[in-house]
Order: structure tokens, then C-alpha cells, then sequence
């Protein structure tokens, strides 16, 4: 298993749940579905369409959500827009089903859409980087898109992000092809998505304690290490003074910004597997190896 960077416990954020929801900041929350996290963007109580959820966790996560949502914006209130930073099968369990119910638009990278569209299949997980549990179980994971082409949208070209003033989106791939970071910077806030954990995610052991940490993205999924170690050391160029990742608990202040910086620039040793599928071959859209047919 690749090393991690450890992180001063003082870096955790320690969000007091309410309503399923943990408070990040003051407009920004998150729900843990089992071993993922979604975010929920919006001042509480700001009504429908007065919202925005980013991600939508594992399948059977819906019920959460939607209690998160109701105890945080009111009773019945859908959102704005769902964004995703990726479409990855424990970052859309609950997205067809929700978009339908919410009747809300879906925002992704160009490049991530023909996974949200039904389009195309992601390259299979690779069972042998990592060496936990999480990893050797990767052939198992679902890699068959959704489809939620009737409400689905690129993100805007010029790099804001729909009904989240103030925020822009950042291409981070590696993880996947249209892996997206979303960016607020009059408060350095960061949601990193899965381009760098604050968990050993190839653990089931780490993935359920998440001991604070900083970790690579989750190895038995991402296709393009090259990219991933740019988008990592872009993110940390950023000097974030809150993260919050997919996986993994919420963090903030000096402790996490210097290990952040330490993940960036021992990417190579820490993050990296010793050997994998997708070390040597990567998938890129440029060659089509990172969609396959339904």
C-alpha cells in the first residue's frame, strides 16, 4: 500500500451534525453516505431551488440526502442544480433518481458526460494497487454509466459554476478523464472531490475510522497518475484554508495546507502505486482508452 502524509488531528474539521449534515462553513455542509461524502451548498433554510448538492453518494443513499436537505434548506426543498465532480459509481448512486424526483439540471465537465449520459463504461478498476480491501474488491465496482442525458449540461467554458456565486470549477484529472475541483476563492474553501483523500480509501479499515490524512486519489480507479500528480500540485499551489474531499473527513488551517504541499511535491513516492494497470497504460479520452461501450 502507498505511504499517506499524516496530518496534525488539530487539522480536522469538527463539524457538529445537524440533521445528518456537518457544518463546513457557514454555507457549505456534508452528509457521509457509508464510505463518500456529498456536499451540500447553501445558506440553511434557503428554500427550494435555493441550493445546490454536489455528488450524490452511493446507491441507497437517497433517503439521507433528502433528510439532510429537508432539515437543512426546509421541507421539500429541491435544489438548484446537482453538479458532479465526477461520475464515478459511489459519486451517482442516488443522481437518476434524484434528478428525475427534483426535476434539476446536472452540471459535469465535457469530458465526463458520455458516464452521466449513458454513453460509455469507465476503464475496470485495478485490484492491484493499494493492497487493501477496497482495491482487491475494484473488479466488482459498477462501471456502467447512468443516464441523466435529459437534464444534463456541460459546465460554463468560462469557468463558473451554475447557481454558486463566487465559485469556479477546476479540470483535476487523473482520477478520471472530467474529474472537476470547485474553487471559492474570497474564502480559499476547496471541494477536491476524489483528486486527492483524506483517507487511505484502498482500506476498508481507513475508509470506516478516517484517520486524518492526506492521500493521492483513490488508487483502483484513477486512469492517469501523470495527471493526477498536475492536478494535485495545482490544487495545492491554491494554498486552500478548507478542504473538503470525497472521502474522508473535512480539514483546514496550516497542519493541512503543509501536508497538502508535502502529498504535491512526494506525489511520486506517497500516492503513487509501486505497480498497476494504468501506471504504464493509462486511459485518455485523446486515444478513446478511457470510454468503453456499454
Amino acid at each position: 500500500m502507498a505511504q499517506q502524509i499524516p496530518v496534525a488531528a488539530e487539522a480536522a474539521i469538527d463539524a457538529t451534525a445537524h440533521g445528518g449534515v456537518h457544518d463546513i462553513t457557514a454555507d457549505l455542509g456534508s452528509v457521509r453516505i457509508a464510505i463518500v461524502n456529498v456536499v451540500l451548498f447553501g445558506t440553511p433554510q434557503a428554500g427550494d431551488r435555493g441550493w445546490v448538492l454536489i455528488d450524490a453518494g452511493l446507491i441507497g443513499g437517497k433517503g439521507a440526502i433528502k433528510s439532510a436537505a429537508a432539515a437543512r434548506f426546509g421541507e421539500g426543498a429541491r435544489p438548484a442544480a446537482i453538479v458532479m465532480t465526477h461520475g464515478h459509481f459511489d459519486h451517482i448512486g442516488a443522481l437518476e433518481d434524484l434528478a428525475e424526483e427534483w426535476d434539476v439540471p446536472v452540471y459535469a465537465h465535457r469530458l465526463e458526460i458520455p458516464y452521466l449520459g449513458g454513453e460509455a463504461a469507465y476503464p475496470p478498476g485495478d485490484p492491484s494497487v493499494g493492497g487493501g480491501l477496497m482495491a482487491r474488491l475494484a473488479p466488482l465496482y459498477p462501471t456502467k454509466p447512468v443516464n441523466v442525458s435529459a437534464r444534463l449540461a456541460e459546465l460554463p467554458a468560462d469557468g463558473t459554476v451554475p447557481h454558486m456565486p463566487g465559485w469556479r470549477w477546476i479540470h483535476t484529472p487523473g482520477h478520471s478523464v472530467g474529474h472537476v475541483s470547485l474553487w471559492r476563492e474570497a474564502d480559499r474553501t476547496l471541494i477536491a472531490g476524489d483528486a486527492f483523500v483524506t483517507t487511505a480509501q484502498e482500506s476498508i479499515y481507513a475508509a470506516v475510522t478516517q484517520e486524518p490524512e492526506l492521500h493521492g486519489p483513490p488508487m483502483y480507479f484513477t486512469v492517469d497518475w501523470m495527471r493526477s500528480r498536475t492536478s494535485v500540485e495545482a490544487l495545492a499551489a491554491l494554498d486552500p484554508e478548507v478542504v473538503v474531499t470525497g472521502h474522508g473527513m473535512a480539514m483546514r488551517g496550516p497542519a493541512m495546507r503543509e501536508a497538502l504541499h508535502a502529498l504535491a511535491r512526494q506525489f511520486g513516492e506517497v500516492a503513487v502505486p509501486k505497480q498497476g494497470h494504468y501506471l504504464d497504460q493509462p486511459a485518455l479520452a485523446e486515444d478513446g482508452s478511457a470510454y468503453r461501450e456499454v
